[in-house]
């Protein structure tokens, strides 16, 4: 198994890096806490991995802290719930704001994530209870604290990463601009920032 990757960035759009490590090219699918700590392309990269094979392919998965890791492979233990899903799980909150919902038993805050439904929120919220019950407090980074801008036009990344969540286009446009209407301008300038407004008004609705 592949526990570890470090090496250059070669390339990045939401949800999925080319690692280059020594000459080799990894393609490496990541959440969005994830994404928005990562450096400029062509910098260095040091990400905990957990590599699936399946029958029809092999995915290899990057985290930036061990925390998210630990808590996307307790996720894909929970029958119905796969990487891809585990992987929109933590794009959509931080580790200990997923803790934090399972322990306060928040469906609401769940279903709102696209692909669970209210019977796998459900789920998640008696097979998780047990299984975080003894991590105790969760010191884990939060990913978008660390975001930093590029120059590049937020919305439209904001936009592209709510796509990448499961979000119809239409939807996702709506989600931004809502989140444009009511952020203050520092985190407008912000795409981490914007997309977890526009993440949050959803489950307000």
């Amino acid at each position: 198994m592949i526990g570890s990757l470090s090496g250059i960035l070669r390339e990045k759009q939401a949800q999925e890096l080319l690692v280059d490590v020594q000459g080799v090219g990894y393609e490496v699918l990541v959440s969005l806490n994830t994404y928005f700590a990562l450096p400029e392309v062509g910098g260095p990269v040091a990400l905990h991995t957990h590599f699936v094979v399946r029958e029809d392919a092999q995915q290899l998965f990057g985290f930036s802290d061990v925390a998210e890791r630990r808590l996307f492979r307790e996720l894909i233990r929970i029958s119905g719930v796969g990487p891809r899903l585990a992987l929109a799980v933590l794009s959509g909150m931080t580790v200990a704001e997923f803790i934090h919902a399972i322990r306060a038993g928040d469906t609401a805050r769940l279903v709102r994530l696209p692909g669970v439904g209210r019977k796998t929120a459900e789920r998640l919220l008696v097979e998780m209870r047990d299984r975080i019950a003894a991590w105790g407090p969760v010191a884990t980074g939060d990913g978008a604290s660390h975001a930093a801008s590029y120059g590049q036009d937020t919305s439209g990344e904001a936009e592209s990463a709510l796509l990448a969540l499961g979000y119809r286009p239409a939807e996702a446009a709506q989600m931004v601009t809502a989140a444009l209407a009511e952020c203050p301008a520092a985190e407008a300038a912000d795409s981490a920032q914007l997309i977890r407004r526009a993440l949050r008004g959803v489950v307000k609705k």
